[in-house]
């Protein structure tokens, strides 16, 4: 009995995208800071995801008889405090790590709303050029000559600081270095032979932008969002040590280096932990998008 071609044309096809992965997951495996740094971002996620399981203590519960205790010190019931307290009591290791809530959220969303709208600007600008390409990109320069402290500080004193309105402000302030990475490499694709053979055969502008032009540049929009949201973090620890970012009792990372400046040389451990937390997490997430880059770099070979 003869087999069908669609019974053996499935795993034909799913073949060479498994072997794909699995060279792109063993030249990944060789960059040991990239694996570094993917470690210490999925413990950070790790850490926030399971935040009420992994201490004790309430982030927002204050307790004055038990301010300002040094790291290792033991509370009233007889419960360590890890990291020490702060200034109302409040457990520093709970903060820091219910604080990694705000940042990575605001992380992972702002970048999702600044890459999709560059991703889309700089295919639009890039494919059909002309009037098009100038329009979009002297938006970009328009969007580049707004200082961006000035241009949050005036929408969040409008609407005032929440998360939501942090998250908006970052997103659509950050698209033009998207667009750019992404419209210079649709300027090169669009000359590419399999792009005019497409065009040769008829298929329509949409269609050709999101099956043959979207899939090549997303190499280099991927690369450009991971070491992008870095930067959105230290964006909202800056905001939030200047009192514009998520409110209190809600612990944030900028929030806590705010609140222990004023005690640096009396409880060092007020400013230091939740600094080293922003250092770790922002030097991950750099390591892993400098390894990403050169993985998915096809000019190098290890």
């Amino acid at each position: 009995m003869s087999v069908p071609a669609g019974a053996i044309a499935l795993p034909a096809e799913r073949a060479p995208t498994r072997r794909e992965w699995v060279v792109f997951l063993r030249r990944l495996a060789r960059r040991r800071t990239a694996l570094f740094g993917l470690i210490v971002v999925g413990l950070v996620v790790v850490g926030a995801l399971g935040a009420p399981w992994l201490t004790t203590w309430d982030p927002v519960e204050q307790d004055i008889t038990n301010r300002l205790r040094p790291p290792g010190s033991s509370g009233p019931a007889g419960r360590v405090h890890v990291l020490g307290t702060d200034h109302l009591g409040r457990d520093i290791l709970a903060r820091i790590v219910f604080g990694a809530r705000p940042a990575l959220m605001v992380g992972f969303a702002a970048v999702a709303i600044s890459g999709l709208l560059g991703m889309g600007v700089g295919l639009v600008s890039g494919y059909f050029g002309g009037r098009t390409d100038d329009v979009c990109m002297r938006l970009a320069d328009i969007q580049l000559a707004f200082p961006f402290i000035l241009l949050a500080i005036a929408v969040i004193g409008v609407l005032g600081p929440s998360l939501p309105v942090i998250i908006v402000v970052i997103g659509v302030s950050s698209w033009v270095v998207y667009a750019r990475v992404v419209r210079s490499s649709v300027l090169s694709l669009r000359e590419r032979e399999f792009v005019q053979a497409a065009l040769a055969l008829g298929s329509r502008d949409g269609r050709v932008v999101l099956h043959h032009i979207l899939p090549n540049a997303l190499t280099p929009w991927l690369v450009v969002a991971t070491l992008d949201m870095a930067r959105v973090i230290v964006i909202e620890s800056a905001l939030s040590f200047l009192g514009l970012g998520v409110q209190p009792p809600t612990p944030t990372w900028g929030g806590m280096l705010a609140d222990g400046r004023v005690y640096i040389s009396t409880a060092w451990w007020l400013a230091t932990f939740p600094g080293l937390a922003i250092l770790f997490t922002v030097l991950g997430i750099n390591l892993f998008g400098d390894g990403l880059r050169d993985t998915l770099d096809p000019r190098l070979k290890v």
